[in-house]
């Protein structure tokens, strides 16, 4: 593969990864809002006087998009690409409260209370459709709606290297061969998008709070991601008929699931709330 793709996540619960052609620079999601300056830096490293081109963003949760702010404060020339869905959610108060809340709680947890909050400076340039084609200086992405995790989330397909810069709709992946996708507002949405992505020609995934999957890893992932939403669906429906509360339901899918890469990526709070909203939307949706 031509492209040079760099971790440039702060702490592993980001989501953070810099795409450089050698001529374009692209950064995949910015993560938290307390780590956005040390992202920035660590673009910094990369780039040295370069600028960065172009920030991608596959979604409007905080870990993923909330950075931008403060890298645009370091890179104002950057142009933000993102699902029309996302641009209008962050002109939303009540959206801008939440992330402020989960990301100030997580950035007490990891021992910073004193940060300014850059919500308000959340923005999108370029806002996308499903299909719609960006031609990012040498490299070319075709947009791929991808709704299930969230109603905004997209992924970037780059026909020509075989690369797909993945969402949490197919899942976050933990290289011990689990692939957990958080389908936290349609499961039905979930395995559509599934199946979109199982028509591609896809060489590489880069996935969100990993990395680089090399090509045995992204057969798997390819091979596997349908099941896995459905096994994950099935364990939870099982807890559900079999009585279970939700607290043992989501203790028993933690037990299970919370391990590894996901365990890095996904802090307790994360984790005990997406849990919990799967638990609601499958009683709701398929029972």
């Amino acid at each position: 593969m031509d492209i040079k793709i760099t971790d440039v996540r702060q702490i592993k619960g980001d989501a953070a990864f810099l795409i450089d052609s050698g001529a374009t620079s692209i950064l995949y999601d910015t993560g938290f809002g307390f780590t956005g300056y040390a992202v920035a830096d660590n673009v910094k490293a990369c780039l040295g006087d370069r600028r960065l081109d172009y920030i991608f963003l596959t979604h409007s949760h905080y870990d993923h998009a909330l950075g931008s702010a403060y890298i645009l404060r370091r890179y104002p020339d950057a142009k933000v690409v993102a699902g029309r869905y996302a641009a209008d959610i962050f002109k939303r108060d009540g959206a801008k409260r939440t992330m402020k809340e989960l990301d100030s709680k997580f950035a007490e947890k990891c021992g910073i209370t004193d940060y300014e909050f850059l919500g308000d400076e959340l923005k999108v340039d370029i806002t996308v459709d499903d299909g719609d084609i960006i031609h990012a200086g040498d490299m070319e992405f075709r947009v791929i709606s991808l709704p299930g995790h969230t109603r905004c989330c997209v992924g970037f397909y780059c026909e020509k290297e075989g690369l797909l810069l993945s969402n949490e709709t197919l899942g976050v992946y933990d290289s011990d061969k689990t692939i957990l996708p958080a389908f936290l507002v349609s499961f039905a949405d979930t395995i559509s998008s599934i199946e979109k992505i199982e028509k591609l020609d896809i060489k590489y995934i880069l996935a969100p709070h990993f990395g680089l999957l090399d090509k045995t890893q992204t057969e798997y992932f390819l091979k596997n991601m349908k099941s896995s939403a459905q096994n994950i669906a099935d364990d939870i429906l099982g807890n559900i008929r079999a009585a279970c509360s939700d607290e043992e339901t989501v203790a028993r899918f933690k037990n299970k699931y919370w391990h590894g890469n996901i365990k890095e990526a996904y802090p307790e709070d994360a984790i005990n709330l997406n849990t919990s909203i799967m638990v609601r939307l499958l009683r709701s949706e398929l029972l």
